[in-house]
């Protein structure tokens, strides 16, 4: 299980490890390397291994200033899959995070900057 220490604008502590590029947390690996096509637009085409791992929850942290924008896309799909979705800036997707991760299988997609 992974526990978000803390997170400032470009850095977040997972576990004791810190990262500084945007990331997934899935139940059993971190993915480090995550980008969008569209940088700071959220395309279905960007989220293929979270939609074959079928998370109960998908939270998704939109940035300090909330500036990456979850396409309509996104959210019509997880609707239809039964995903709950949780958009938030990653100030509150990491609390949200931290709050559900021994309730519910849970994945996590975070942008760490603007």
């Amino acid at each position: 299980m992974y526990f978000i220490e803390s997170y400032h604008f470009g850095s977040i502590k997972i576990n004791g490890k810190e990262y500084n590029s945007d990331l997934i947390i899935y139940q059993d690996k971190i993915d480090p390397d995550w980008w969008r096509d569209s940088s700071h637009n959220l395309l279905l085409s960007d989220i293929p291994d979270i939609i074959n791992a079928e998370p109960r929850l998908l939270i998704i942290g939109t940035g300090k200033y909330g500036l990456m924008k979850v396409k309509a896309e996104v959210k019509k799909f997880c609707k239809q899959k039964g995903i709950t979705l949780f958009i938030g800036k990653t100030d509150n997707a990491v609390q949200k995070y931290n709050e559900v991760i021994k309730k519910e299988k849970v994945i996590a997609a975070f942008h760490l900057t603007c």
